[in-house]
């Protein structure tokens, strides 16, 4: 959960200036919390508020995200989604945008089996990114999380994304020289988890994933949740990014990890 926090804030002051190198300053000043946390947040939110019994978790994410989005205004939605926000009759309008997929790592860690992971990904993804590319995308990233948490390996991550959701049959060195801004799911979360795929730890999953450009918070915020799911985060990087959070923010982060143990290096 907090992994997914983390790499959308180190990546927060690249996404419209990227840089392609893995050598850069990690947290700073310049660094904030985006769109991707608070919504990542509400999800979280929205599977504490069901209990364990996740019938309605459609309809308490559409809430959750609502209810707290609108606190934060003016983090960086995309447009049909800031509409959506503040609509009175909040409907999915068939998007295939990569926030499908930056938002959902809570319901990787709360999951217990891979098909229940694969059915919160739904319920929390259908209110908005409707189309099959965003279900596809936000699946795939909770399936990895949740691989990832429960002992799977690297290389069996990496198959079974390869055969049911992408193929993962290139290199971060080899895209990075051509990869642009894309906020579409098919071309952000291959690649994202191939930042992580390719890592040797967590800050270096992150470091891979803002090192190849695009939509840098969002990229760095689907690999994080990934990397703390398989590696932890480390107790230092973890107390450094609790101070981009406020209070309303961390207290939902560490009820979600009073629930659902967070992943510790």
């Amino acid at each position: 959960m907090l992994g997914a926090i983390i790499g959308d804030i180190v990546g927060s002051r690249f996404e419209w200036n990227n840089i392609k190198t893995k050598d850069f300053e990690f947290l700073t000043h310049d660094c904030f919390a985006t769109d991707d946390s608070i919504m990542s947040l509400a999800i979280a939110h929205a599977v504490l508020a069901s209990e364990g019994n996740f019938d309605n978790l459609g309809e308490l994410a559409v809430s959750s995200m609502q209810g707290i989005g609108r606190f934060y205004p003016g983090c960086g939605y995309g447009g049909r989604f800031y509409n959506w926000m503040f609509s009175d009759n909040p409907q999915p309008y068939n998007s295939y945008g990569n926030g499908a997929a930056m938002r959902v790592s809570a319901c990787g860690f709360a999951a217990d089996t891979l098909e229940e992971a694969m059915l919160l990904s739904k319920k929390v993804t259908e209110v908005t990114h409707n189309h099959p590319e965003g279900l596809k995308g936000a699946e795939a990233t909770v399936v990895a999380i949740y691989m990832a948490r429960t002992g799977s390996t690297i290389l069996e991550i990496r198959d079974y994304i390869n055969k049911h959701y992408y193929p993962m049959n290139f290199t971060l060195d080899g895209i990075r020289d051509t990869y642009e801004f894309n906020e579409t799911c098919q071309d952000t979360v291959p690649q994202a988890i191939m930042a992580f795929l390719e890592s040797t730890d967590f800050e270096d999953a992150i470091r891979n994933a803002i090192s190849i450009g695009g939509d840098s918070d969002t990229l760095a915020a689907i690999t994080g949740g990934i990397a703390e799911a398989y590696y932890g985060v480390p107790d230092d990087m973890r107390k450094n990014a609790l101070d981009y959070l406020d209070e309303r923010l961390m207290k939902i982060l560490i009820e979600f990890e009073n629930k659902y143990h967070p992943q510790l290096e």
